[in-house]
């Protein structure tokens, strides 16, 4: 029996479904809910494909929908499902290729911090795309970028500041490959053509570094200051390790003498053990703690720890013309020309890469006790004359 009022269908309220013409049919479900639905055969099979809620679909529409797909079935074979289907499909397509420049490199981000270093890596992308990037493409569709809107950002920085423009690029071109992995845009890379930035030759930076034969003068005007950062920098001379290693230092990372640097902090990406010597162990004995921070070297704010600049400030006032990073090469020259400490227990020391990949394939350890060794005669020479 085909149901054809709307009055009629009002007063149906059992569950099921119930034929309004043109293969179109009403369907309550247990929950009282009530939508059109077209039923049709195919291949022996039935099929259903759903027409829209009665709430926004009279019954009128309905069967004109029904009629319609039939029609197209029987006529051009066009299967109403498959068809349903199809179009939601290019709808979906539509939708991803309209997703702007900024959304992705977002979403780049968000897929890709948890293996990066510490939130260093995630605040430089952040802020050299939102500086350079977004403000010229972020609002751009991520399929619409060309050769055009890349040169858009490179071209007014590369050659001010180069080294950002390299950066820069390679984000992009990161960015970009990433959406196209996921057919949000052409597999072509624009950011990977060639010349798009003028050739530059690198150039090695030299820190200003201490002569290290007045390091024990340094470390003898160092100590008579009572400043934190005067301490800090102390124990980085005396450990020979960088300032960031050194400012993120954790009291955890702290035990039996030896001060283990966690990978997160470390420039080769892997946990660095360093020896600690006596006059080391005997300065962090005498710093302030505070019960809510882990951090060695705290700054004036509670919980937080000391600046990057602090260090190099103090330096300054007393009147050095060197840098803090400039002290490992301190080190470095004084175990070159006044030791005979191998140079791969050294550089071991400076946790520096092994260039060579034979010597490294041979040395897998740390070579920890002589490195200990190395610490106590650095120490000894700083000063420290009660060193054993």
């Amino acid at each position: 029996m085909k149901f054809r009022s709307v009055k009629e269908l009002a007063k149906l309220t059992k569950p099921g479904r119930y034929a309004v013409g043109h293969g179109a049919y009403l369907q309550i479900s247990q929950w009282g809910t009530r939508a059109w639905v077209m039923r049709y055969r195919r291949d022996g099979k039935a099929h259903h494909v759903g027409l829209g809620s009665c709430e926004y679909i009279t019954l009128a529409e309905a069967r004109d929908k029904a009629h319609q797909m039939r029609r197209g079935l029987i006529l051009d074979g066009i299967d109403p499902l498959e068809a349903k289907r199809a179009i939601k499909s290019e709808q979906a397509r539509a939708a991803a290729h309209s997703r702007t420049f900024r959304e992705c490199a977002l979403e780049y981000i968000a897929a890709h911090e948890d293996g990066w270093r510490g939130d260093r890596s995630r605040r430089q992308w952040i802020d050299s795309l939102t500086k350079h990037v977004f403000p010229k493409i972020g609002g751009m569709a991520i399929a619409d970028v060309e050769i055009a809107a890349v040169l858009s950002v490179l071209d007014p920085i590369a050659k001010k500041i180069p080294e950002t423009a390299a950066r820069i690029r390679n984000r992009i071109a990161l960015i970009l490959d990433w959406a196209a992995s996921r057919d949000l845009r052409p597999h072509e890379n624009p950011a990977k053509r060639p010349n798009l930035l003028p050739k530059r030759r690198r150039q090695k930076i030299h820190y200003a570094a201490l002569p290290y034969a007045q390091i024990p003068t340094f470390m003898a005007q160092l100590r008579q200051r009572r400043e934190i950062s005067a301490r800090t920098l102390e124990f980085l001379i005396l450990t020979a390790a960088r300032p960031g290693e050194v400012l993120g230092a954790r009291w955890s990372e702290i035990k039996n003498g030896v001060w283990t640097v966690p990978g997160e902090r470390m420039k080769s990406g892997k946990e660095h053990r360093v020896p600690l010597s006596a006059r080391t162990i005997e300065l962090l004995a005498g710093l302030p703690r505070e019960a809510d921070s882990d951090f060695v070297f705290i700054a004036r704010r509670a919980g937080s720890r000391m600046n990057a600049m602090t260090m190099g400030a103090l330096v300054a006032r007393m009147d050095y013309k060197v840098t803090v990073h400039g002290f490992r090469s301190t080190f470095r020259d004084w175990a070159a020309e006044t030791t005979s400490y191998p140079n791969h227990v050294v550089e071991m020391a400076l946790a520096h890469a092994i260039g060579n990949g034979v010597e490294a394939a041979y040395r897998r350890g740390d070579l920890f006790e002589k490195r200990r060794a190395l610490t106590e005669d650095w120490a000894r020479y700083c000063g420290y004359r009660f060193v054993p």
